[in-house]
């Protein structure tokens, strides 16, 4: 496994990272999987775990603080994320979700100060730790002053409770903004081969102003991994049974492309997801990759793409032939 540090402090992160969005266990085999794949996740050297209160309501933060509390805490990097509530706090509608029951539930931005201090102690409890390595904001919350927000991640830095501060889905002027109250360390943005149009000014902005960039959504929910085809009927419920991204054009699109990518995967005796997985980590500016597993096997695969290199040749060949951003 390789590990990076982010510039200009002491925070270390396998470069491949455990991403939890997909773990929320409301069924016991789902809940058991998770957590086997989180242990699998770290044997296999991957020592940093992306999470956040909005994924499963509150329930894959549960799902992490169970797997790691046998785990030594001093060989783990915990990165969760505030500003999206749905306990019926105030706050502008983000999105509508459906509960463990069927149910709607509302989920608003609110990073006011109180909600801050509110939902990292919540946050610190789900995961059974007393600090968090990395707390993100998980969307900007245009309703809120971003001096507001900050000052109160400030305060929780100087508490012990949080390490460091990062951003997600933000500009680069609104990275600009925040920083006039802080130092924030680091921008989690979705980025893909498919996915590019952020390079020029927002990985930038990172790569100029020493901030890391951990890359979300890199396999692209399963386009990116070979195995979607043509036909494919998404369940009730899953975002991309109608999304456009997800049609059956756009899948035969994305296969052409997977075949220019096969005899390289072959060559290197890795699967696509890993090539997919290794060239996002090997892109300027981009420090960590977060990919989500569903079990043990799957965490593997994925930590296995920390081991893997690719020459500036086999970089400039993905490259020739990447779709436009």
């Amino acid at each position: 496994m390789e590990y990076r540090t982010f510039p200009g402090t002491d925070l270390d992160i396998s470069v491949i990272v455990f991403g939890s969005w997909a773990n929320g266990g409301w069924l016991p085999e789902a809940r058991e999987n998770a957590i086997g794949a989180i242990r699998a996740a770290w044997q296999a050297g991957v020592t940093t775990i992306d999470t956040a209160p909005l994924y499963g309501l509150g329930d894959a933060e549960s799902i992490v603080g169970e797997a790691i509390a046998c785990l030594p805490r001093d060989s783990l990097r915990i990165l969760t994320k505030f500003g999206l509530r749905w306990d019926g706090t105030a706050g502008t509608l983000f999105r509508t979700v459906a509960r463990q029951n069927g149910r709607p539930a509302d989920i608003v931005h609110n990073a006011t100060r109180e909600s801050v201090f509110t939902e990292c102690e919540a946050s610190l409890k789900r995961l059974k730790t007393d600090y968090i390595d990395l707390y993100q904001i998980h969307w900007p919350d245009d309703s809120t002053p971003m001096d507001e927000t900050f000052e109160a991640l400030q305060r929780l830095i100087e508490q012990g409770k949080v390490r460091y501060a990062g951003v997600s889905n933000y500009s680069a002027g609104q990275m600009a903004e925040a920083g006039k109250s802080m130092r924030i360390v680091s921008n989690q943005i979705h980025y893909s081969m498919l996915s590019r149009g952020l390079e020029k000014q927002t990985v930038k902005y990172c790569m100029d102003h020493d901030m890391a960039v951990l890359a979300y959504r890199p396999l692209e929910s399963g386009l990116l991994t070979g195995t979607l085809k043509p036909g494919t009927v998404f369940p009730d419920g899953d975002f991309r049974r109608n999304n456009a991204k997800f049609s059956d054009e756009n899948i035969r699109r994305t296969g052409e492309f997977i075949r220019l990518l096969k005899p390289l995967a072959e060559d290197k005796k890795i699967s696509i997801a890993q090539l997919v997985l290794r060239w996002t980590a090997q892109r300027p500016g981009i420090t960590g990759v977060l990919a989500g597993a569903m079990n043990a096997a799957q965490a593997v695969e994925n930590a296995r793409a920390g081991d893997i290199r690719l020459s500036d040749k086999e970089m400039g060949y993905i490259d020739s032939i990447l779709p436009p951003p």
